[in-house]
């Protein structure tokens, strides 16, 4: 479980280093990573232990990354060291990249994310325990979820451009390389050791390119960039392509960071807030709670556990949200959310225990402490993290794009909506970003939020889809159209509104706790008491 979304601990740092101004400063980019590990690691424990209670593990979410860089490019928060590398001139006026003065640069971008992704958050504690969330699930329907996610990943098409043109050899080469692992070599089991209360050590084939082929991939390809850096292929100046992809070029870190750094709260200072980032953290949010309450229905139907009653989900959404203040306060830079695809590693390895869970999330904590260990994680070179980037990214959009499976394309209104949510989403925020000027009120903090937000491409689209999918009429509530349309996320397994589903649910739950139809390792029964 540790390993399957360590991926995602480390890519969300790097990818959003250029923006937050650390890019140059190694050591400060390693504590980074350590605070996203050990806050991650405690929002898993508290989400496993008091909130949904499932094996579901949480970390850093791309729905953040829009508004982060929405707030981030605003004229007076970009990165004065971008702008120096883009018109091709010397530092000058500004402090030497590493120095305590351009760690204030950063720091204080870091304070501004963190005051406000904090006060966005108390918000999703309050949806979590007022059970608000049920209310607002009646009127959100695939054709509002699938373009809000979606245009999470078609949005940073330019970032991961921007990382993989320092060697498009290596970038493309990464991405085949988990192409091939986890496409062609997904059925290839290996004997691994296993060991089982009661049955001890045994040898057990597992799909492990299955499980693991983004980490897989790293390792061959910066392996590859090792050998190719030292045998003088790759050039030594920085003005010269290919540079990027030298593997020595961010080590300075190893020997200056500290074998032990324990990160704690506030450690980049008092948060500060500003009304228009808090207003985009506010869309990321109500996106990740979408997009988490649809891993909780899936990590339940995995565990085969009984079909999740909505005090488990108020709960999980609650404790998401505390996990989001304390990713806040320790100052990660970003937010957490349930990671689907520790879920799906549940479907291969076949176990649900939530110690199994517990224990990754404490792994976390202790790997975010040592500062040598995300010195080298920091280390890791642009166009592989490019290359990564491109295949997760485009499954996102996929999996968005899969809940139109949900709703009828034969449908005109449907096809409306559908084409009209996603082009707009990806066009109005690209005007706004060329055309900024254009938004000009007369309020200047009226303007700060309306940049903000019409920069966020999921929150223009979902906003879009969200006003059509409820205004434009049905043509027939009997026709296969209407039945589509009004589709709501509910579990897969049960309708709520049926008038079976009470006994349905009954049935699960004596079947879980008899013990029938729990068929996986270590996993924990009574499901029932554990949502109580």
């Amino acid at each position: 479980q540790y390993l399957t979304t360590f991926v995602g601990l480390v890519g969300a740092p790097l990818l959003l280093r250029k923006f937050y101004c650390i890019d140059g400063d190694n050591e400060g980019l390693a504590q980074i990573i350590g605070t996203v590990f050990v806050a991650s690691g405690l929002s898993t424990v508290l989400q496993t232990s008091l909130g949904v209670r499932l094996p579901i593990i949480q970390g850093p979410t791309a729905a953040f990354f829009g508004p982060i860089i929405s707030v981030l490019s605003q004229q007076d928060m970009l990165c004065p060291y971008t702008a120096v590398q883009t018109n091709n001139g010397t530092l000058g006026s500004l402090p030497p990249l590493g120095s305590e003065g351009h760690k204030e640069i950063w720091r204080e971008r870091f304070r501004l994310i963190q005051g406000s992704m904090l006060v966005a958050s108390l918000f999703q504690v309050f949806l979590g325990c007022s059970g608000m969330i049920g209310v607002m699930l009646r009127y959100i329907g695939p054709l509002t979820v699938a373009p809000t996610i979606a245009l999470i990943g078609l949005s940073l098409s330019e970032v991961v451009a921007d990382f993989a043109q320092g060697q498009w050899y290596i970038a493309v080469s990464t991405a085949l390389a988990i192409t091939i692992f986890s496409q062609y070599c997904k059925n290839l089991s290996i004997p691994c050791c296993q060991y089982s209360k009661g049955q001890g050590c045994k040898s057990e084939k597992l799909p492990v390119f299955q499980l693991f082929p983004v980490l897989f991939a790293i390792i061959l390809m910066w392996s590859v960039c090792a050998i190719l850096t030292e045998a003088g292929v790759f050039p030594e100046s920085q003005e010269e392509w290919g540079y990027a992809a030298r593997t020595d070029i961010k080590t300075s870190s190893l020997s200056t960071s500290p074998w032990i750094r324990v990160p704690y709260p506030g450690q980049w200072g008092t948060p500060t807030i500003s009304a228009g980032a808090v207003c985009g953290m506010l869309a990321a949010i109500l996106a990740s709670v979408v997009e988490s309450i649809g891993d909780y229905y899936a990590c339940a139907k995995l565990s085969e556990a009984p079909p999740l009653p909505d005090h488990a989900m108020n709960r999980g959404v609650a404790i998401e949200g505390i996990g989001c203040i304390l990713n806040a306060l320790f100052g990660s830079g970003q937010a957490t959310t349930s990671y689907g695809e520790n879920t799906a590693a549940i479907l291969i390895t076949k176990v649900a225990s939530r110690k199994v869970t517990i224990v990754a999330g404490l792994l976390m904590i202790v790997f975010g402490c040592l500062g040598k260990l995300t010195a080298i994680f920091a280390a890791l070179p642009d166009p592989i993290l490019a290359g990564v980037a491109l295949i997760i990214f485009g499954l996102a959009i996929s999996v968005g794009i899969s809940n139109y499976q949900y709703v009828d394309l034969s449908s005109s209104r449907n096809l409306f909506i559908i084409g009209t949510s996603l082009f707009v989403g990806l066009t109005v925020p690209r005007w706004i970003s060329q055309n900024s000027a254009s938004v000009n009120t007369g309020v200047e903090l009226i303007d700060q939020i309306l940049l903000i937000l019409l920069k966020t491409n999921m929150l223009v689209g979902g906003i879009l889809a969200f006003i059509l999918d409820n205004t434009i009429p049905v043509r027939c509530s009997k026709t296969k159209e209407g039945i589509s349309n009004n589709t709501r996320l509910q579990h897969p397994q049960q309708n709520p509104k049926s008038p079976n589903a009470k006994t349905q649910s009954r049935q699960a739950q004596k079947e879980t706790q008899k013990g029938q139809g729990t068929s996986m390792h270590n996993t924990e029964t009574s499901y029932t008491k554990d949502y109580t």
